[in-house]
C-alpha cells in the first residue's frame, strides 16, 4: 500500500497537492502546526478540508514554540504585512525555520505511519522569496533527514516549478478548482476564499487565477509539458 504525508496548512498550495495526493496514494495523511500563526482560522480551515476530502487521518501539533522564537509579521500580530522587503532581503511574512521544522516533523509522522513520502507545497517559481522554499533546501533536508531516520523518506514538491496559473490548472486537472478557490485560506488577513485582495499572498494567487481563467488551454499546456498530466488524462 502506498502512503503519503501532506504538510498541509489548508491554503490553496497544500491543498492542490492534497488533492494529487489523494489520486496517486492509497493512503493519505496529512498534518498540520500550530505554530502561534496569525489566524488560527488557518487551523480551522485545514480541519474542515481534511474532513471533507476523506483522507485517513488529519493530525495538528502544537509547535507554538516556533511562533515564541521566530518573529514574523504571521507570528506577531503587532507587525503590519509589508509589500516591501527587509533589510536582509527577505520579506516580514518569512517565518525562520519554519519548513525546516515542518519538515522534519513530517517526516517523523511519515516514518511512525509508515509513509514513503512527506509531500509540501513549496515553490520556486512563483514563491513570496522565502529561502526554505527552494528546491536546494528541500533535497539537502530531505538527505539528512532520510540519513538521520535510516529510512529512504521521499520528500515531494509537486508545485516547485508551476506558477500560480499553473498550480491553479492542477487544482482544476483533478476536478476541485471551486474547492481551493472558495474554501481554502491563503490571506494573510485571516480571510478565506478570495481572501482580502490586497495582502501580497492575495495578490499572487488573485493574479495567478485571472491568468489560468483568460488562458485556460494556454495554461494547460505548460502543465501538460512540465508535467506530463495531459498525456496520461486528456487534460
Amino acid at each position: 500500500m502506498k502512503k503519503a504525508v501532506v504538510v498541509f496548512s489548508g491554503g490553496q498550495d497544500s491543498t492542490t497537492c492534497l488533492v494529487q495526493a489523494l489520486s496517486r496514494y492509497d493512503e493519505v495523511h496529512a498534518i498540520t502546526f500550530d505554530y502561534g500563526q496569525r489566524h488560527s482560522e488557518e487551523i480551522e480551515t485545514a480541519r474542515r478540508l481534511a474532513s471533507r476530502l476523506g483522507i485517513a487521518a488529519h493530525k495538528v501539533m502544537d509547535v507554538t514554540m516556533l511562533g515564541e522564537l521566530a518573529i514574523s509579521a504571521l507570528t506577531r500580530d503587532e507587525i503590519p504585512v509589508s509589500f516591501e522587503l527587509q533589510e536582509n532581503g527577505l520579506p516580514n511574512t518569512f517565518v525562520p525555520g519554519r519548513n525546516i521544522l515542518f519538515l522534519t516533523l513530517a517526516a517523523i509522522y511519515a516514518y511512525q505511519v509508515g509513509a514513503e513520502a512527506v509531500i509540501t507545497g513549496v515553490c520556486e517559481t512563483d514563491f513570496s522569496g522565502y529561502p526554505d522554499c527552494r528546491d536546494e533546501f528541500v533535497k539537502a533536508l530531505n538527505q539528512a533527514v532520510s540519513l538521520g531516520l535510516d529510512r529512504a523518506i521521499r520528500f515531494e514538491t509537486p508545485l516547485m516549478w508551476l506558477d500560480k496559473a499553473e498550480t491553479w490548472a492542477l487544482a482544476d486537472h483533478y476536478g476541485h478548482l471551486d474547492t481551493v478557490r472558495q474554501q481554502t485560506l491563503t490571506c494573510y488577513n485571516g480571510i478565506a476564499g478570495d481572501g482580502c485582495g490586497a495582502c501580497p499572498a492575495c495578490d499572487l494567487r488573485s493574479r495567478g487565477l485571472q491568468q489560468y481563467l483568460a488562458d485556460k488551454a494556454g495554461v494547460l499546456a505548460r502543465l501538460h509539458q512540465k508535467t506530463g498530466l495531459g498525456e496520461k488524462s486528456g487534460c
